[in-house]
């Protein structure tokens, strides 16, 4: 029988192993001289926020980063074929439920967003990449909206 307090085990392993890059990282930005957060502009927050978006839908939503959430779950054999499934506890359940929150991922998320953007000498490039994209994943997402509105009220009217 698997007790719920074996998996808080591994939720707190990696907690820690959070604790410890956020440590590290914050070395490495005040070793490289790296920019000021507390000098951030609001524009500079929004593109922040907008990359770590869609960093996040990337690992946690999109169809290109399946494969990598597909590792951490268990193939479970049925008669027409497999079902995934998460694993019942373990580190590979705690990295499956990671990647299946977009509230969880996000923090690690932001993390290397401002990792990225305070200490690497090019990640503004990958920054503004990915803030772009996530903007227009909200265009795409009121798009969509809008249709499935439109499509709502057309099979009301009887159109």
């Amino acid at each position: 029988m698997i007790r719920i307090t074996d998996q808080y085990f591994w939720n707190f392993v990696f907690g820690i192993f959070f604790l410890i890059l956020l440590g590290f990282a914050a070395i490495v930005i005040k070793s490289e001289g790296g920019v000021d957060l507390a000098a951030m502009t609001p524009m500079e927050f929004i593109i922040l926020s907008l990359a770590t978006l869609r960093f996040t839908r990337l690992f946690v939503y999109d169809h290109a980063t399946k494969w990598l959430r597909e590792q951490f779950w268990d193939a479970k054999k049925l008669r027409t074929g497999y079902v995934l499934e998460k694993p019942k506890t373990g580190p590979r359940r705690t990295l499956a439920d990671l990647m299946s929150c977009p509230w969880c991922f996000g923090v690690w998320s932001a993390t290397v967003v401002l990792f990225l953007y305070s200490a690497v000498p090019y990640g503004d490039f990958f920054i503004l990449l990915l803030a772009v994209s996530g903007l227009g994943t909200f265009f795409q997402l009121g798009a969509n909206l809008v249709g499935h509105q439109a499509e709502k009220l057309k099979r009301e009217n009887g159109e």
